[in-house]
């Protein structure tokens, strides 16, 4: 029997017009906005441009967003096929070096190739580094300054990729330019998917489906203990004004004792300094040493009239 199912031909981005990746962004997954699509647009034809001019063989990621009405099924069914996009390339399953060796990963030998599709990543840096020129639309931060630079020396470091993309096994070999932008991409949106679960009132049932006997706690629904003793409970209006006065003036010292085993305070000291509070109050009634200088220059001007009128 034959199969008469009518295929779509593959779509991409990097053959989209602005209008058309502007419609896009309005429907389906909200956090694919119109900057992220053009970042990967353009990171797709910059791949194929290089293609060319140095005779390459680049990949071409056919990653087209969902455009289901529903904007957190369409970012599930997007972070679907980035999983499925980025997954390091296999042998086949009839190839005995896979069984042989225990290589069942196609290109996972040296760290400037890409594990999806074998690209020449070290070729791209030096020919036209495009992962500095591909940038997150949020914070403006190129690639290469998000994922190749070591953030404590800031020297080149080639990104790892992993098994099982988000984790798993790290690997010997990275993404290229294009895939590493939707490595990213992906990352923002279960980022965002997380956000959507912990905001969720039915995760606390589900979680005691599953048997989960700890979850998450917001720190401020527990109660502290307060160490106030009762009796002390009516001095506290006392205490506030001293510890808002101690800010103004250095005559007011609060002194607090700790103790060693408890790390609470056993004694409390309030100092009153006259001999401070005089001295600011003299200082107060004193004028400024630049209120002095424009009065003696005043009194120097009002001579000088006066002489030059005699």
């Amino acid at each position: 029997m034959m199969n008469f199912t009518r295929t779509e031909p593959q779509q991409r981005l990097g053959d989209a017009n602005n209008a058309h990746l502007y419609a896009l962004a309005q429907q389906g997954n909200a956090g694919l906005s119109h900057a992220a699509l053009m970042e990967q647009a353009t990171a797709q034809q910059q791949m194929q441009a290089v293609a060319g001019e140095k005779n390459l063989q680049v990949p071409k990621v056919n990653f087209y967003p969902s455009r289901h009405p529903d904007p957190h099924k369409a970012r599930r069914k997007d972070i679907k096929q980035a999983y499925k996009l980025l997954m390091p390339s296999k042998r086949s399953i009839f190839n005995p070096v896979r069984w042989l060796f225990g290589r069942k990963h196609r290109y996972d030998k040296q760290t400037h190739v890409c594990v999806v599709d074998g690209c020449d990543c070290a070729t791209l840096i030096q020919h036209d580094n495009l992962y500095a020129k591909i940038c997150d639309e949020d914070t403006g931060r190129s690639l290469w300054e998000m994922y190749w630079q070591n953030p404590v020396t800031g020297e080149a470091e080639a990104f790892i990729a992993k098994d099982k993309v988000t984790s798993g096994r790290k690997m010997r070999g990275t993404y290229c330019p294009e895939h590493l932008h939707l490595y990213h991409l992906l990352c923002k949106w279960e980022a965002e998917e997380e956000k959507v679960r912990e905001n969720n009132p039915r995760r606390l049932r589900d979680h005691v489906k599953r048997g989960v006997s700890v979850v998450t706690v917001p720190v401020a629904s527990i109660a502290k203990k307060d160490p106030t003793p009762p009796m002390l409970e009516k001095y506290e209006p006392f205490f506030e004004q001293l510890m808002h006065d101690s800010k103004k003036t250095k005559g007011i010292n609060i002194i607090h004792y700790q103790n060693p085993v408890s790390k609470q305070n056993d004694v409390t000291m309030v100092v009153f300094d006259l001999r401070i509070f005089e001295h600011e109050l003299a200082m107060m009634n004193q004028p400024t040493q630049a209120f002095q200088n424009m009065m003696s220059n005043q009194n120097a001007l009002e001579q000088e009239s006066l002489g030059g009128s005699e």
